[in-house]
Parts: structure tokens; C-alpha cells; sequence
């Protein structure tokens, strides 16, 4: 009863003239490219330019008409369309952004069929383009074009992070058991008016179509995160088996430069992932959540390994705490808390304070368990993790599963929620969801009688290693998108156990993650904040935040600790035939590469790459 949306977006951009054609073979769709040309008359009038954005759908009629010049959208019928228009295919239409130069269209140009989920098309985008509304950018100064450019690089830079999904006609933002508890008003809204906001990645590029419902239809709601849609059998009996991770937009960015929460309530790096199963029309779901400790802490980069954690002291951590956690409750029930942390060493005093929190907090619809993963499971002791899971396994039982059956009625629904958090709630956080929702999943599986009393999840070869490898992409995809690479400890997600390849490409990985979070951070940091419009151009007002004015120790100290490194080896290599003039020679070098190696690490945050457009909170 979902209502539809037009299915396919084909767009065209005119010229009244000579016609240059790009054309572009995708979906059956068709845009046309022309500029003004001069009437065939002496006055030589000039007719505006616009874009016509026109479904591909035969059963809608309208036609979305953008003046370039004035950015004004109106609807329109077929006919009104030059005859002269020539056509180039998209496949999606995802809102427009303002940039130096002036208005842009963001539009998708190609998709990948992720599968059917509940009987509706899930797409992944994988191909964009970004339109200027201008023909031109001349009108612009050497530095305003170069601004420019930079701004459409981090767009660009946004979109090409994989994990965009889109669907035509079925609202992605929602899980099964929100869309089950709505009213009849609410299925007749848009998917634009009645999607979950949190999940919406696209709402700033969607901005000028908000206010007005007519224009609804001709864009797609982009959700980022993670989709897999399975067909599996097992008994003989094929369902559909689906997970879905959705990316909140509020308090997004990458690792180290977004922590804690923001003075909202809204954690950094929270996502909501949902398990689908549908078996014979019946379809059931659990949900978990993931996000940083719900406090004001941060963990700047500073070139060292791991920066230590700073917890403000400057705040009242309880507003905004207790702010999380009522939305929460609100949303989801009762909550669980699952800490993962270290309860030594610099992670300590985040556990303490998220401990003392909750019990500040009163609140009996929270319950925060402390489980220190890395020594539970230190020495490959994995199995140690059913030790989590007995603690947690009575509260999963009275939480439940949200289960509807053939004929749309409500059999259970699920009462609270698991969230779990470590420090970049990524690696660890995802080996616990990984088994928490077997669990459910064994439980839902055994209810709509696919599974038979008796049988084990783990039996069952096939599904097993679809199952492993799944939560194992998932926790890979969330992983690249907040940390820059993928994830840590997938071998156990993958396989059920610790190898020591896998320790191997932890390493590598992390050697990864250190070199972009502290020298490519700054720039995606800024990428995302302003495609989700926490940053806006003003081009009436233009002054450029772009500007990186690095003093001497910028280029002095490394140049300095390199001369002197190369100095040390040259001395070593061509030692003299008197042994204490070569060592002095080596000591005087080598001390001077090392004291300016530590001058560097000492002014570490003046070397990383850091974010330009939004100045985040500086925490004591």
C-alpha cells in the first residue's frame, strides 16, 4: 500500500541552436543537452534555458521544467518540450546543491539491482553527475573557480563512498515494525514527507523541493549504509533473508573527528541495522543500533597511533545524555546498553563515565553492561564471548522480534533494543550484532517453521557461510565509510575464528586507517559536511574558508628531520677509518632527527590534515 513514486527519471538540459550531444545508454532513459541559440530572426532573441526532468514512466504525465537562470521549478506537460530536445538517459534525480558558481543538479547515472525486498526494487547508486545550472564560470575570479572546483571534488568525493541505496516505491528509512504501527494518513504521504529524517542522506539536496509536495515524485530518497537481499534455502524451504544498516546524517563524519554526541542527543557514527526474514508472506525483523559513548568527549589526531580521549569538562553531560537516550526509548523501547571498551588504560575514564551516567540517569528503561571485549577475547580466546551473550540472553527473550503473519497480522513486536558501542563502534561492535542476530534469526527461523526443533543455524553449510559473509560486508561497508578502510576482525565474522592472516591484515588495515585519518580526514570531514549542508556557500557573501596557512614548523621541522636521517645512514655507510669521528658524526645526526621527530610529534595537530568549512567543538 506504499504509494508510488514515478519509476524512472530521464533528464533533459536544452540549447536552441546547434545541439551537443553526450549520450548515455542506461536504463531506457533519455536526457537532451542544448544552449541558446539565436532565433532565426534579425532581433536575434534568446530563449531561456532550462532543464525538463521527465519520468520514464508512461502513466505520469508531468514534466519537471528548472529555469537555469532564475532556478525556478514549475510542472509542465510533454508538449511543452522543444521539438529540438535531444534526450540522455539517468536513472534518478537526487536533489540540487549551491555551490560558488551557482546551482548544481546532482542526478544518478547509473544503478546495480541490490534485489526485491517485500516484493519492490532495491537499487544501489554507483554512477553520478553533478549539472551546472551556468554554461559558464567566467564570471568567477581565479580564486572563486578554484574554490569551486575544490567544492565539487568533496560532492563528488560524498558520492563516490560506497553504499548509496535508493528504492522507486518502497520507504527505506523506516524499519518493517515503524511502517506496521502508521496510520492511513500516513501511507497516503509521499515518500519524501514521511521518511525517517535520520536516514535521509540527501534531505539538504532536497531542500528546494520540500515546500513543494508537488515535486515529490521526481526524486528519489538516498539512504547510506549497507543492503544485502539473500534467497536461501534450508529444508527445502527458500526465503528471503535481508540486512539493512542506515547511516544517520545528524552528527556524521568520519573517525577521529567526530565523537560523542552534539548538544541534540544525536550520537556520531549511529546507525540502525535491521534483519528481514520473509517466508511464505510472512516477515519478521530485529533491530539493533550502534553509536559513540552518548557524551562530549573527542580524540583529535595528533600523528600518534592512538590520540587519547578527552572527555569535556567545560559541559553538562547529563542534557545531553538524557536527551539520546528519551529519542531512544521514544523509538525503539527499552535499551540495553552494550559497552565493549577497555577498562584500563586510556579508554578507562570513557567507561567510568558512561557507568556513572546511567546511574545518574535513574532511568529503568536503561540497562548498560560493561564487557571489556579485548580481554575477555585476548589470546584468541573467542569462545569467551558466550559469556557476553548468557548475560544478555534473558533480556533478548523478553525483547523479542517484530513478526507479522501471511495475512498482515502483528504476531509479536519487539519490545527494546540493543545498543552497543566501542570507541569507533565498528569492529567489535559488529561481532556482537553478528550474534545477537543469529540468535534472533535461529529464533524466527524455527517460528515460521523453516528451521526444524532441534536444528542449529550452523548446520546448515550453505546459509552458514552466506550468513558470515554477509555481517561481514556489512561490517566492512560501515568500516570504509566512518574509518576509511574496512573492517577489523572479520575473519572471526567470516569463518568463526581467529587466523592469524586475519591479525595480518588487521595490521595492514590499521597502518591504513592511520595514514588517512591523519592526513585525508580533514578533506572527507569537510566533503560530508557539506553535502549534508552543515556548511552552506554564500555566494552573495563570498569568502573562502579553503585557506590553509601553515606556519614555518609546517615544512621546516620535516625537512630539517629528513636532512638530518639521511646525514645519520650517509655516515653509517661511508664511515671513515676513524671509528669515533664516524660515531660522533652519527650521534650529532641521529640526535637531531630524533629531537626533531619529536618536535613534530609534539605539534602533531598542526600536521593533519583538518577539516576547514565547520569548526567543530573544542573540548577541554
Amino acid at each position: 500500500k506504499q504509494k508510488s513514486s514515478c519509476k524512472y527519471l530521464p533528464i533533459i538540459w536544452w540549447r536552441r541552436g546547434k545541439t551537443k550531444i553526450n549520450e548515455m545508454r542506461l536504463q531506457g532513459m533519455f536526457v537532451v543537452s542544448a544552449e541558446n541559440r539565436s532565433c532565426l530572426c534579425c532581433s536575434r532573441r534568446t530563449t531561456p534555458e532550462k532543464f525538463y526532468i521527465e519520468a520514464g514512466d508512461d502513466g505520469c504525465l508531468d514534466v519537471l521544467a528548472i529555469d537555469r537562470v532564475s532556478t525556478e521549478m514549475t510542472l509542465t506537460v510533454k508538449r511543452d518540450i522543444p521539438a529540438s530536445a535531444e534526450f540522455r538517459p539517468i536513472c534518478g534525480l537526487m536533489g540540487t546543491i549551491h555551490l560558488v558558481a551557482g546551482m548544481y543538479l546532482v542526478v544518478i547515472t547509473k544503478k546495480k539491482k541490490v534485489g526485491d525486498l517485500l516484493g519492490h526494487v532495491v537499487w544501489k547508486a554507483v554512477e553520478f553527475d553533478i549539472i551546472s545550472y551556468k554554461k559558464t564560470v567566467l564570471h568567477l575570479t581565479d580564486n572563486q573557480m578554484q574554490d569551486n572546483k575544490t567544492f565539487l571534488s568533496m560532492i563528488n568525493n560524498v558520492l563516490q563512498t560506497d553504499g548509496l541505496y535508493f528504492a522507486t516505491d518502497y520507504d527505506l528509512t523506516h524499519t518493517l515494525q515503524r511502517l506496521a504501527n502508521t496510520s492511513p494518513e500516513f501511507q497516503e504521504m509521499s515518500l519524501v514527507e514521511r521518511a525517517d529524517q535520520r536516514f535521509v542522506w540527501n534531505s539538504h539536496l532536497l531542500r528546494e523541493f520540500m515546500t513543494q509536495p508537488e515535486l515529490h515524485k521526481f526524486v528519489y530518497l538516498v539512504v547510506h549504509g549497507f543492503i544485502t537481499i539473500k534467497s536461501s534455502c534450508i529444508n527445502g524451504k527458500v526465503f528471503e533473508w535481508s540486512i539493512i544498516s542506515r547511516r544517520s546524517c545528524f552528527r556524521a563524519g568520519v573517525r577521529y573527528y567526530v565523537r560523542g554526541i552534539d548538544s541534540e542527543g544525536h550520537a556520531a557514527n549511529y546507525v540502525e541495522t535491521e534483519q528481514i526474514v520473509q517466508y511464505n508472506s510472512a516477515k519478521a525483523s530485529f533491530v539493533q543500533t550502534r553509536g559513540s559513548i552518548p557524551f562530549y568527549w573527542s580524540q583529535r589526531p595528533n600523528l600518534k597511533y592512538k590520540p587519547k580521549p578527552q572527555i569535556s569538562k567545560t559541559v553538562n553531560h547529563l542534557d545531553g545524555f538524557q536527551r539520546h537516550f528519551d529519542s531512544q526509548i521514544i523509538l525503539y523501547g527499552r535499551q540495553v546498553v552494550l559497552n565493549l571498551i577497555n577498562q584500563k588504560g586510556s579508554e578507562k575514564p570513557l567507561e567510568q563515565a558512561f557507568d556513572k551516567l546511567v546511574a545518574s540517569l535513574g532511568n529503568g528503561m536503561i540497562k548498560y553492561i560493561a564487557f571489556d571485549f579485548h580481554k575477555e577475547c585476548s589470546r584468541m580466546r573467542w569462545h569467551r564471548l558466550q559469556i557476553l551473550l548468557d548475560m544478555v540472553t534473558e533480556m533478548q527473550d523478553e525483547f523479542g522480534y517484530f513478526l507479522v503473519d501471511a495475512e498482515g497480522k502483528v504476531l509479536l513486536s519487539q519490545e527494546g533494543t540493543f545498543r552497543s558501542n566501542c570507541m569507533d563502534c565498528l569492529d567489535r561492535t559488529n561481532v556482537i550484532q553478528n550474534l545477537l542476530a543469529r540468535r534472533s534469526l535461529h529464533s524466527q527461523l524455527q517460528k515460521m517453521g523453516v528451521l526444524h526443533m532441534g536444528q542449529e543455524i550452523e548446520e546448515q553449510t550453505d546459509f552458514e557461510k552466506n550468513y558470515k559473509n554477509a555481517w561481514a560486508d556489512n561490517a566492512d561497508a560501515c568500516a570504509k565509510q566512518y574509518a576509511g578502510t574496512g573492517a577489523l576482525k572479520t575473519d572471526f565474522t567470516r569463518t568463526g575464528k581467529r587466523t592469524q592472516w586475519g591479525l595480518l591484515m588487521d595490521g595492514w588495515n590499521s597502518m591504513i586507517r592511520y595514514y588517512k585519518n591523519n592526513f585525508s580526514d580533514g578533506f572527507r570531514q569537510d566533503s560530508i559536511d557539506l553535502f549534508l549542508g552543515n556548511y552552506a556557500v554564500d555566494e552573495a557573501d563570498w569568502t573562502t574558508p579553503l585557506c590553509d596557512t601553515k606556519d614555518w614548523k609546517f615544512l621546516t621541522l620535516p625537512i630539517i628531520m629528513v636532512v638530518a636521517f639521511s646525514m645519520c645512514i650517509i655516515c653509517l655507510v661511508m664511515a671513515g677509518d676513524v671509528w669515533t669521528e664516524t660515531l660522533a658524526y652519527v650521534l650529532f645526526w641521529g640526535t637531531a632527527s630524533v629531537v626533531t621527530g619529536g618536535l613534530i610529534l609534539f605539534n602533531g595537530r598542526d600536521f593533519v590534515d583538518a577539516p576547514k568549512l565547520v569548526q567543530k567543538e573544542k573540548l577541554d
